[in-house]
């Protein structure tokens, strides 16, 4: 994260606002399905072309995240009334009374060099009043995370939850035919943009897995069909191997502090595949299960005092929860059907998991002692849910089981595809990628 920071220098300075704590509204998304929230983002203010670009550019990309979280309702920029010149000065309240916006967001542009100045104001319409504002002075190509910054800025103002945009997914890129699809590492920003591979496809790379503190990711890869655990350091490329598991399925994940990591593979000396933690610094590992089930897929909570995985020592798989020493250990799932890959919320209420029941596959979540389990999402196939650093929203992949050809002809083997769905499961939306899409993971905020 350092590097990153040491790229993106960028200056913030609060603008004098009227804030309105106990008058803003709070549209929490666990709150199911809600009517989105009219808002107005106009182009911000320009005195010249070139900079003129930039303000377009950035209302654009603010108005695509906001609409994109399925809480607010973009209202076209052909009703506005007052133009961006005037209301750079102060808004006419009136008429974006007219037009029942509720919130409107303003800015100006200024562009010195390679610096670029960017200035925004948050207003709520009814009282009439700024909720927030601020200035940020960066470098010209940042002016995409600028837009993601000040988009989490009104995201958290208006729904009282964190925002998720300054955000990356890195992803597993698959294309070939089915049974030989070369898979390939690839990034991209949460909106898609800035798409690139980290490997060139001359090994297999599964299940990426970000550190909840840095931009550092681990993956695992079949060396001499041994599988082979790795970490990738996004932002300096630099790569490490932790080591080879036998037996491992799923690579690891990070302990919410960043210094371990916990998996699950079968030691030949054990038999069977058990659960342990690694420390990075000293390679040492600990095992944390003894039983004769398989167990797999751990997942720590936020605060690292409990881990969730899933396990077939009853009669099929289910999810326990236990201390982070083994201790304490008590099954959670109570349904019909078989349940795999729990993932903890950032937030510590929910576990995400991925259900398979009567031959139809689920993204399922349940509050952390199994109570009120319900299905978000559903696909002949679907599995991996991640979930947004705010606890509001996951991601996964879905295949499905027939595809059309170029010859309209339908075979078998679906393509796999990344999804979005907020934790309603209302509002579900594809990721669109360059190639197929599987095993998405999403970082923290970068800033």
């Amino acid at each position: 994260m350092k590097n990153l920071f040491l790229l993106f220098f960028l200056t913030v300075v609060f603008l004098k606002a009227g804030f309105l704590h106990s008058e803003e509204l709070e549209i929490g998304i666990s709150q199911g399905n809600i009517k989105p929230t009219p808002i107005a983002v106009t182009d911000f203010f320009a005195e010249n072309l070139k900079s003129k670009k930039f303000g377009k550019d950035i209302s654009n990309v603010i108005s695509n995240n906001l609409e994109r979280s399925g809480l607010f309702k973009i209202i076209n920029k052909k009703s506005y009334i007052q133009d961006s010149e005037s209301l750079n000065n102060q808004p006419r309240f009136e008429d974006w009374k007219l037009i029942k916006a509720q919130h409107l967001v303003s800015g100006n542009i200024i562009i010195k060099g390679d610096t670029i100045e960017v200035e925004f104001r948050l207003y709520d319409i009814l009282t009439q009043k700024q909720i927030t504002g601020k200035r940020y002075e960066t470098g010209k190509s940042n002016w995409r995370r600028v837009s993601h910054i000040i988009s989490d800025e009104i995201f958290e103002r208006i729904t009282g939850d964190t925002g998720f945009f300054d955000t990356r997914i890195v992803y597993v890129a698959e294309s070939g035919p089915v049974g030989k699809k070369q898979k390939r590492l690839a990034i991209m920003d949460q909106d898609q943009s800035n798409h690139r591979f980290l490997t060139d496809g001359s090994y297999m790379v599964l299940t990426p897995r970000f550190s909840p503190t840095s931009q550092k990711i681990t993956y695992m890869s079949y060396i001499n069909k041994q599988p082979r655990v790795f970490i990738l350091d996004i932002e300096t490329g630099q790569q490490e191997i932790v080591g080879d598991f036998p037996g491992m399925t799923f690579a690891p994940r990070f302990s919410p502090d960043g210094k371990k990591i916990i998996m699950s593979y079968s030691d030949p000396d054990v038999g069977n595949s058990e659960i342990y933690t690694m420390e990075l610094s000293t390679r040492s590992v600990e095992r944390i299960t003894n039983n004769p089930g398989i167990d797999v897929s751990p997942s720590f909570s936020p605060d690292g005092s409990k881990i969730v995985f899933n396990s077939d020592r009853g009669t099929r798989q289910h999810l326990y929860v236990m201390d982070y020493n083994g201790k304490n250990l008590k099954r959670i799932s109570k349904g019909v059907g078989s349940y795999f890959t729990p993932v903890w919320s950032p937030r510590g209420d929910k576990i995400a998991f991925t259900k398979l029941e009567n031959r139809q596959f689920y993204i399922g979540i349940m509050d952390i002692d199994g109570k009120n389990e319900r299905m978000i999402a559903e696909e002949y196939h679907v599995e991996g849910p991640t979930w947004a650093p705010n606890g509001a929203y996951l991601m996964y992949y879905k295949q499905s089981k027939t595809f059309v050809d170029s010859e309209g002809k339908v075979k078998s083997g679906g393509e796999s595809k990344l999804f979005m769905v907020d934790t309603t499961g209302h509002r579900e939306r594809e990721i669109v990628t360059p190639l197929e899409g599987s095993d998405p993971a999403w970082s923290p905020l970068l800033h």
